[in-house]
């Protein structure tokens, strides 16, 4: 997915559609997978819950 792909215009505000990695800060998005996010980055992953 193309980086522009991740943000969104919302009248005059710029929202970012993904999750952000809380340890590399702004601009590095986690990837989405079916049980978990990753950052690609630096490894970080949260663990979706199960219902």
């Amino acid at each position: 997915m193309p980086k522009k792909d991740s943000y969104e215009i919302d009248g005059d505000k710029l929202v970012r559609k993904k999750p952000v990695c809380p340890k590399c800060g702004p601009g590095v998005f986690m990837g989405e997978h079916a049980n978990r996010t990753s950052c690609g980055r630096c490894g970080y992953t949260e663990f979706k819950k199960k219902e």
